[in-house]
C-alpha cells in the first residue's frame, strides 16, 4: 500500500491507497505516534510513502527521518517547482508558495485542462486563478470560516455562545441570539468574499472558467454560490501524486 501524508501546521492528515489506487484507509493525526496508532499494524503492507509539508524545513525534515526509520523506507517529498504538470508557477519566487495551493491549483488545471479558479476552504481560504495556458496569475489569502469565529469570541467580551445546527444556509435570516447572528454573519462575509473571487475570475479569465472548490467548508460554501461549482474532496493529495509519481508493487 502508499502512505500519503499532508502535514499542516498543526495536523497531519493521511490516508492509504491500496495497488490500484483506491483509499483504504484515511485521517487525522497530530504526529507520527498518534498516526501509527491509527494505522494499528498496517504499516506492515506500506511500500511506498509520499507527502506534503507546510512545516519548517527542521520540522519537515525531522518527519522525514522518522518515516524512514518507522517505515524502513525513503519517502518522496513534494518540492517548490517553477512548473509542474503544464502549469507555470505564478510567484516570482516559487518556494514563497505554500507547497498546499501550489498542488491544489495543479490538480485543479490538471482536472480541467481549462481557465479555472481554485478556492480552498480550510482554516484559511485560499484562492488561486489559472489561464487556459496554464500560468497561475497569483491569487488571495484570507480567513476561514473558524478563524472569523475565534476571532470574535477571543476580541470581544460578550460574544459568548455554544455552538449549535443550522438551519437554511440559502437565505440565512437576521440573528435571533448571539449563535445563530455569529454564525450566519461569518457564512455572509465568507460567501461574500467568495463571490468576489468569482467576479474577478471572470474579468481575468472570461466567462468559460470552471470553478473548483476544496477543503471543509467546500460543501457548506457551494451551497450559497451560484450553480456549477465544483466541489471536489482531496485535490491537495492529487496534487502530490502528479509531484512524486510512485508506484507501489
Amino acid at each position: 500500500m502508499l502512505l500519503e501524508l499532508d502535514c499542516g501546521n498543526t495536523l497531519i492528515k493521511w490516508r492509504l491507497l491500496d495497488r490500484e489506487g483506491r483509499v483504504r484507509d484515511r485521517d487525522m493525526a497530530p504526529d507520527l505516534v498518534e498516526l501509527q496508532r491509527l494505522l494499528g499494524g498496517q504499516e506492515r503492507e506500506i511500500r511506498g510513502c509520499r507527502l506534503v509539508s507546510v512545516r519548517s524545513a527542521e520540522e519537515t525534515q525531522l518527519i522525514m527521518d522518522q518515516l524512514t526509520s518507522w517505515l524502513k523506507l525513503h519517502p518522496l517529498l513534494a518540492r517548490a517547482s517553477n512548473a509542474l504538470a503544464g502549469v507555470t508557477n505564478g510567484y516570482e519566487d516559487c518556494a514563497k508558495l505554500g507547497m498546499d495551493r501550489w498542488l491544489a491549483l495543479v490538480a485543479g488545471y490538471e482536472l480541467c485542462k481549462r481557465a479555472c479558479v481554485v478556492i480552498d476552504l480550510g482554516t484559511a481560504v485560499t484562492v488561486d486563478f489559472v489561464d487556459a495556458g496554464g500560468m497561475h496569475l497569483g491569487g488571495y489569502i484570507a480567513p476561514g470560516s473558524k478563524l472569523l469565529r475565534t476571532a470574535l469570541v477571543r476580541h470581544t467580551r460578550l460574544v459568548r455562545y455554544d455552538e449549535q445546527p443550522l438551519g437554511d444556509l440559502q437565505l440565512p435570516k437576521p440573528g435571533t441570539s448571539t449563535g445563530e447572528a455569529v454564525e450566519y454573519g461569518c457564512d455572509l462575509m465568507l460567501s461574500g468574499f467568495v463571490r468576489e473571487q468569482l467576479r474577478i475570475a471572470h474579468q481575468l479569465l472570461g466567462d468559460s472558467i470552471v470553478v473548483i472548490l476544496t477543503g471543509g467548508d467546500a460543501a457548506r460554501m457551494a451551497e450559497l454560490l451560484p450553480g456549477g461549482c465544483h466541489v471536489i474532496g482531496d485535490l491537495v493529495f492529487q496534487g502530490l501524486a502528479l509531484a512524486c509519481p510512485l508506484e507501489v508493487d
